[in-house]
């Protein structure tokens, strides 16, 4: 549905399996799976013969296995030419990739990924609970890069829940509402420095990622993008009942696109209400994918092919395409150059 002029949303859309992007987003996933108890191998301690293992995206018994032989997930599997910005809300994921970099993140940790000229890595959930549900709920977005950054040398960081920047804001009700920064300053609030080639990291980007919480009834003005209505912005409604935004209701489970030079109240309906931020400037570049890779031009797609079977991005040093760091392994990260990050 269109508006008219004076209304700062453009349009409302609902969500698919694959969520709608604008430029400079490709893509975002919204995992939510209902994991059983954990066994000894921290796969699930249930039956798996009605899957389709090794591409299970049934969610049967609610929840799915994905390209998981034993614990779920997503064993090795190269990329070229974007960035990952992984938003673990529930649960754990191992990490494990061809630079040496390892993480065990979740529970509100986000993994930013350049993966510039290649990488490969593998994404699996351990189910470490064996008297107990493992729930696992994560976003993985997308984020294109530069046609000058395809190439950079990958990049890994991780922004550790605890030291998240998050902004609380209380209405004249009394009502609380969180938003949760992970890219893009908020007031006075600066987020996490992205990474170093990130378009996330030019200023002229005015790129933002923010999860907003608002209480049943909670109001929460969302300031206008510095970048007026040349940023663009969607937001995606995940959870909840309704919403008001601006002068549109707007049901669970629908993406809102709204003009970028304008601020915008949301109002919380009877229930909570969580929803994701995404805005940018674009990049207004061609954008040629497949699959894991996304170039500008189908020749460089071709390329990417050639060097990843060329070179493996280089190689793979775990001794299997799935690993996890065990049973026993609190949350961790281990950088390329060798420094580690110990957290619980």
């Amino acid at each position: 549905m269109t508006n008219s002029v004076a209304s700062p949303v453009l349009q409302t859309v609902p969500l698919g399996p694959r969520w709608p992007m604008l430029d400079p987003f490709l893509f975002c996933a919204h995992h939510d799976d209902a994991y059983p108890a954990g066994n000894e191998h921290l796969a699930p301690a249930v039956p798996l013969g009605d899957r389709d293992m090794g591409q299970d995206f049934s969610g049967l018994d609610g929840f799915s296995m994905y390209h998981g032989q034993e614990v779920p997930g997503f064993p090795n599997h190269p990329h070229r030419g974007f960035e990952t910005v992984t938003f673990v809300r529930k649960g754990i994921i191992d990490h494990a990739d061809s630079l040496g970099a390892a993480a065990r993140f979740g529970r509100g940790d986000v993994q930013w990924l350049t993966a510039g000229g290649g990488i490969v890595h593998s994404e699996m959930f351990p189910l470490l609970e064996s008297d107990s549900p493992n729930p696992l709920e994560l976003f993985q977005i997308w984020l294109n890069l530069p046609a000058s950054d395809k190439m950079v040398d990958p990049y890994f960081t991780m922004f550790w829940d605890e030291d998240i920047p998050r902004v609380e804001a209380i209405d004249p009700d009394g009502r609380t509402t969180v938003v949760t920064v992970i890219a893009g300053k908020l007031g006075s609030i600066p987020p996490h420095d992205p990474p170093p080639n990130s378009w996330a990291s030019r200023s002229e980007a005015d790129l933002a990622i923010w999860h907003i919480d608002l209480e049943p009834g909670a109001t929460w003005e969302l300031p206008a993008a510095e970048g007026g209505d040349d940023t663009l912005r969607v937001l995606y409604v995940f959870e909840g009942d309704t919403v008001r935004v601006a002068d549109v209701e707007v049901a669970n489970d629908h993406g809102v696109q709204l003009a970028g030079g304008s601020s915008v109240q949301l109002r919380a309906g009877e229930a909570r209400v969580e929803a994701l931020l995404l805005q940018g400037k674009p990049l207004n570049e061609p954008v040629a994918q497949y699959g894991p890779f996304v170039m500008n031009t189908q020749a460089e797609i071709q390329q990417a092919f050639s060097d990843y079977q060329a070179t493996g991005f280089g190689g793979w040093p775990w001794s299997s395409p799935d690993p996890d760091h065990g049973p026993d392994r609190g949350r961790f990260a281990r950088h390329v150059d060798g420094r580690v990050e110990e957290r619980d």
